[in-house]
C-alpha cells in the first residue's frame, strides 16, 4: 500500500491485493479520493474516483429496470472491458470501493471480498456527508 499524508487510510485496501486486481480506490459518494492501493498514481485515482461516482449515478437510474420500482436499491456495478473489469459497490455511509482488474480475474472472489471489505470500512470509516449543518442562522 501506498500510505502517505494524503492516503492514509490505504490500509483498508490490503484485503484486495490479489491475482488480477489492478488497483483499489476508497471514494466519498460524490467522487473524492479517499484512499487507493499503489497500483495507481493520486492523480489517477482522482479521476477515477470522479468517474466511478458518476457510473454508480447512472446504474442508480437503471435501477427501475430491474424490477419495477425507481427506490430499487444498487449493489454492486460491474462493467466489463476488453482489457479488464471495473467494480463499484457502496462501502458504507456515503462511501463507494472501486476496484478495476484484468481480464483473467475470479470475478466471484473479487466480489466477494469487496462485500466482505464494503462491511468493514461501513464500520471503520463512514464517510460524512457534505451538507452544512445549521448553526441557527436565518
Amino acid at each position: 500500500m501506498t500510505v502517505t499524508d494524503s492516503n492514509k487510510l490505504a490500509w483498508l485496501l490490503d484485503d484486495l491485493e490479489i491475482p488480477g486486481v489492478r488497483f483499489a480506490v476508497l471514494l466519498s459518494d460524490d467522487g473524492l479520493r479517499i484512499a487507493h492501493t499503489s497500483g495507481i498514481t493520486v492523480d489517477d485515482a482522482e479521476r477515477f474516483s470522479a468517474a466511478a461516482s458518476g457510473l454508480r449515478a447512472l446504474g442508480k437510474a437503471l435501477g427501475e429496470f430491474c424490477g419495477g420500482t425507481v427506490d430499487n436499491g444498487i449493489r454492486q456495478n460491474m462493467t466489463e472491458y476488453d482489457g479488464g473489469m471495473i467494480f463499484i459497490t457502496a462501502a458504507g455511509a456515503g462511501a463507494l470501493l472501486g476496484v478495476s482488474t484484468t481480464q483473467d480475474v475470479d470475478v466471484s472472489l473479487i466480489a466477494h471480498r469487496m462485500n466482505e471489505l464494503a462491511i468493514r470500512v461501513g464500520f471503520e470509516l463512514g464517510s460524512m456527508s457534505r451538507t452544512r449543518a445549521d448553526l441557527g442562522r436565518p
